[in-house]
C-alpha cells in the first residue's frame, strides 16, 4: 500500500508570485495541442483545404477561451447549480477550483463553431483536426489532479499493490489512484488510438465521432474507480454525474459516426 507523496502544489515561488503545478499542466496541455495541431494541419487533406500555421494559432486562442469559460460554467451548472445560483459572482473565482470536462467540451465546441464561421470552414472539418490533439491535454490535467491529491479514487483492496492513501480525503482508507487511471485511459490510450486512426483521410465527422465514443466510453469506465463528488454521491442507476454526462457523448458519437458513413454511401 502506498501513500500519496503530498507534493507542494506550488511549483515556483518568486516573492508574492506563485506558480502552481496545476497551472503548469495547463500550459503543457496548450503547448502539446499547438504542436500536434500543427502536425495535423500539415497532413495532405488539411493542406489541400488551405490550413495554415496562423489558423492553428487562432484555433488555440479560441480553444483556450472555450475551455476556461465552458469548464467553469459547466461545473456550476452540472455540479453545484444551487450554490452558484445563490452566489453567481463566485463563478468568476476560478482560483478556488471547480472545472468540468464536459462543460469545457461544450465551450470548445462553441469556440470551434465561432472559428469555423469566422474562417468559412466546415465545422466538422475543424473538429476532425482538433479531436486527436485533445487527449494529451487531458493526460496533462490528470497529472495535475494527482499532484494536488484531488479527485481521488474509491476505496480499494489494501492488497492491491498500487492502492494509495490520500490524506486529503480525510481518512487513511487505501484508494484507487483514479487520476492515473484516467491519465492512462482517456489520455494516453485515447491519444494513440485517435492519432493512428486519423493518420489517413477519413469521412468528414468520423474522427470527431471516434473521439466522442472513445472518451465517453473510457471516462465511463474510469468513473467506477473514482470517488463520486461528496455533495452529489451516486445518482440514478448507481451512476455518477460523470457517467451520466458521458452517455449523451457516446450517443452523439455513434450518431455522428453513422451519419458520416451514410453521407459517404449517398455520395457514391
Amino acid at each position: 500500500m502506498l501513500v500519496h507523496p503530498q507534493f507542494d502544489p506550488i511549483a515556483v515561488a518568486l516573492g508574492p508570485i506563485q506558480i502552481h503545478w496545476y497551472g503548469l499542466t495547463y500550459l503543457v496541455a496548450f503547448g502539446l495541442f499547438l504542436l500536434l495541431a500543427r502536425l495535423r494541419a500539415a497532413q495532405p487533406q488539411f493542406v489541400q483545404a488551405g490550413w495554415t500555421r496562423q489558423d492553428v494559432e487562432d484555433l488555440l486562442f479560441f480553444g483556450v477561451v472555450g475551455v476556461i469559460v465552458g469548464g467553469r460554467l459547466g461545473y456550476a451548472l452540472f455540479y453545484k447549480p444551487g450554490d452558484y445560483l445563490a452566489h453567481p459572482l463566485e463563478i468568476l473565482q476560478v482560483w478556488k477550483g471547480g472545472m468540468s470536462f464536459h462543460g469545457g467540451l461544450l465551450g470548445v465546441l462553441a469556440a470551434m463553431a465561432f472559428f469555423a464561421r469566422r474562417k468559412g470552414r466546415p465545422f466538422l472539418q475543424v473538429t476532425d483536426l482538433v479531436a486527436p490533439c485533445v487527449p494529451t491535454g487531458l493526460a496533462s490535467g490528470r497529472i495535475g489532479n494527482f499532484i494536488n491529491g484531488e479527485l481521488w479514487g474509491r476505496a480499494a483492496d489494501p492488497s492491491l499493490p498500487w492502492a494509495m492513501v490520500f490524506p486529503q480525503s480525510g481518512s487513511l482508507t487505501p484508494r484507487h489512484p483514479s487520476q492515473l487511471y484516467q491519465f492512462a485511459l482517456e489520455g494516453l490510450l485515447l491519444f494513440v488510438v485517435l492519432w493512428l486512426y486519423s493518420r489517413h483521410p477519413r469521412p468528414t465527422g468520423r474522427v470527431s465521432g471516434a473521439f466522442l465514443i472513445g472518451y465517453g466510453t473510457l471516462r465511463f469506465a474510469a468513473e467506477y474507480f473514482r470517488e463520486p463528488d461528496s455533495f452529489l454521491g451516486l445518482l440514478a442507476l448507481n451512476m455518477s454525474m460523470g457517467q451520466w454526462l458521458c452517455v449523451p457523448m457516446v450517443l452523439a458519437g455513434i450518431g455522428l459516426w453513422l451519419w458520416s458513413g451514410r453521407r459517404v454511401a449517398s455520395a457514391r
